[in-house]
């Protein structure tokens, strides 16, 4: 799925609300992490996740693994936060025509 610019400043706005739903721990990015990100995003499509570290190789490295493994779209990443989106069945966020 691809979003136009419409589409993804649409969900950057409802995005700026929320608060993060899953945060990295000290074990880093675990297979309950990652189970915990994919069941939060089939919820809320829209979802918010922490990843704690200052080593921005590291932290590129986590964001790439969680894209991948979810299957989800970066919205965005600022500082230590990563917006996530996927949207799921029965498509709860109604997005914009492109």
């Amino acid at each position: 799925m691809t979003l136009s610019n419409k589409q993804k400043q649409h969900l950057k706005g409802l995005a700026h609300s929320i608060k993060p739903v899953v945060q990295l721990g000290n074990n880093g990015l675990t297979e309950g992490v990652l189970a915990e990100i994919d069941g939060a995003i089939k919820h809320h499509e829209l979802i918010k996740v922490k990843i704690p570290t200052d080593d921005k190789e590291e932290k590129a490295l986590i964001m790439d693994a969680i894209i991948r493994e979810t299957g989800a779209i970066k919205l965005q990443s600022i500082g230590h936060i990563l917006v996530l989106f996927k949207q799921s069945d029965e498509k709860k966020i109604e997005l914009p025509k492109r």
